[in-house]
């Protein structure tokens, strides 16, 4: 490569002998106030068809376009996160294609002068810590969206809308170093976390991010899997495209080159069209808008902390382990909730955040961020302080949650204890139930006297029954060990 242009980079998928290859192009759209070349507001989300357009996002003859400096530098920031060399210069170029969304008849991108190559990104692989190529990081403009009314298989018609036409994206190319949908799946949600923590990118936003995958199996011919919107249907739309794959080879047959359509609705992909060529795009530089020189601008650029930077640090400032902490720091609203709620040094608090919350909160399909951290924290110091046991604190999290999901506000935690009577019992308490367990159950008395360990377990578990785990399990043990020793004796 050269001081001032970049070599055209390619993402076709090389025979490299048995297995799984696959290869990713992610397009992610930059969280701006404007639109990549106009004034145009890209809050559009929740506005009127075609009420956040102007000629130059319309492409009306005589409007020109000017690059938006934001852009140019959030991507400069992901290229920077990524590793990337930033060329001297770089150039947009026109994508030459029909659609009904895109208004121009070409789509204004960049192609054989890229903003950023050759980075890298380190991932959980399936067999440890992978380091994933980047081939390029480069800016575009997103097209239109169509508007399917009355199914999108095969919907009655359709209408365009324009509002999205011009949003600025990035797209992140990689090397075809990924060796299963897992992979895949881990590496999305790793970049997605990166995007987050460069604050350019907000996940929440509907058609934010969305993938097509290019995978090849044996030496075959490689295939585009296109409209995936979701890192978590990326593993589902792979998992289909290899097993289709590895059947059609299994029958003696040839898998073709062609771009197939991930219909998410049946967890399938569908062919849509031969795979087109580079050359059939008929790219060339864009007339309207001047080659960038922008390497200093990366240079001057001072990155957050980054998720691998963050999990260190909570390993050694938190106690966490190194599976909480991955956990933890997977997604920026988690991190920045659990940092909210822990003391240092209080791996506990990092067990029920990665386990207990994130796991009741997925059940529910809700975010952490409609959890106030404030009472989340009063939970964990009514658990530090002998106030609740660990089964009464589930409980009162539960009941807190479900009060947020149906009503969007929650009592106080140690309100909803009061209310539901999951104080932790005395020792007193502990041992009166014991009494009543052991006289209720003279099997399983005379089962522990005869050396059964499980016995034992069995009545811990009565007494836990009857005080709604309100026990205090070393308070507990305590008394129905003495109780069962004298009934012996």
């Amino acid at each position: 490569m050269s001081g001032d242009s970049v070599e055209p980079l390619v993402t076709a998928v090389q025979p490299l002998g048995t297995g799984t290859i696959i290869g990713l192009e992610i397009h992610c759209q930059l969280n701006t106030r404007s639109k990549l070349f106009c004034g145009c507001s890209t809050d559009y989300r929740d506005d009127p068809p075609n009420t956040h357009v102007c000629p130059i996002c319309l492409g009306l003859p005589g409007a020109l376009p000017r690059v938006n400096r934001a852009v140019i530098e959030y991507a400069l920031r992901v290229a920077k996160a990524l590793h990337c060399e930033v060329p001297l210069e770089s150039e947009f170029a026109r994508k030459n294609y029909f659609y009904p969304d895109l208004n121009k008849a070409f789509q204004i991108t960049q192609y054989d002068r890229p903003l950023a190559v050759r980075g890298t990104l380190l991932i959980e692989g399936d067999n440890g810590e992978k380091e994933v190529g980047i081939t390029r990081v480069h800016v575009e403009e997103d097209p239109g969206r169509l508007v399917h009314k009355g199914g999108t298989d095969r919907p009655k018609y359709s209408l365009v809308d324009y509002n999205r036409a011009g949003i600025p994206l990035i797209e992140i190319v990689t090397d075809p170093d990924l060796r299963s949908p897992k992979e895949a799946r881990r590496f999305l949600h790793k970049i997605r976390a990166t995007l987050e923590y460069l604050g350019v990118f907000d996940s929440e936003k509907e058609g934010s991010l969305r993938v097509d995958a290019n995978v090849s199996i044996q030496g075959g011919e490689r295939v585009e899997v296109k409209n995936i919107t979701s890192y978590k249907g990326v593993e589902k739309a792979l998992t289909f495209e290899v097993t289709r794959q590895r059947g059609v080879i299994r029958r003696g047959q040839r898998v073709t080159r062609e771009t197939r359509h991930f219909v998410e609705a049946r967890g399938v992909t569908t062919s849509s069209r031969s795979k087109e060529e580079e050359q059939d795009y008929r790219y060339f530089p864009e007339p309207d808008l001047r080659p960038m020189r922008v390497r200093d601008w990366s240079d001057a650029i001072v990155l957050p902390e980054l998720p691998d930077a963050r999990r260190t640090r909570f390993i050694t400032q938190y106690g966490c382990s190194p599976e909480h902490a991955r956990t933890l720091t997977g997604e920026l609203r988690i991190a920045e909730f659990f940092e909210q709620v822990a003391d240092p040094g209080a791996p506990a608090t990092a067990t029920w955040v990665a386990d207990t919350l994130i796991g009741e909160l997925n059940y529910r399909e809700m975010s952490v961020s409609s959890v106030p951290s404030s009472y989340f924290r009063e939970l964990m110091q009514a658990l530090s302080k002998g106030e609740v046991t660990d089964h009464c604190a589930v409980e009162v999290l539960r009941s807190l949650l479900d009060q947020l999901h149906a009503k969007g506000t929650c009592e106080s935690p140690l309100a909803c204890v009061a209310r539901l009577g999951l104080g932790k019992a005395g020792e007193e308490i502990a041992a009166t139930v014991a009494a009543e367990v052991i006289c209720e159950n003279e099997r399983a008395v005379a089962d522990y006297h005869s050396g059964k360990n499980e016995a034992f377990n069995f009545l811990i578990g009565q007494v836990m029954r009857k005080t709604k785990g309100r026990a205090d399990p070393a308070a507990l043990n305590r008394a129905l060990k003495e109780a069962l020793d004298m009934r012996g004796e």
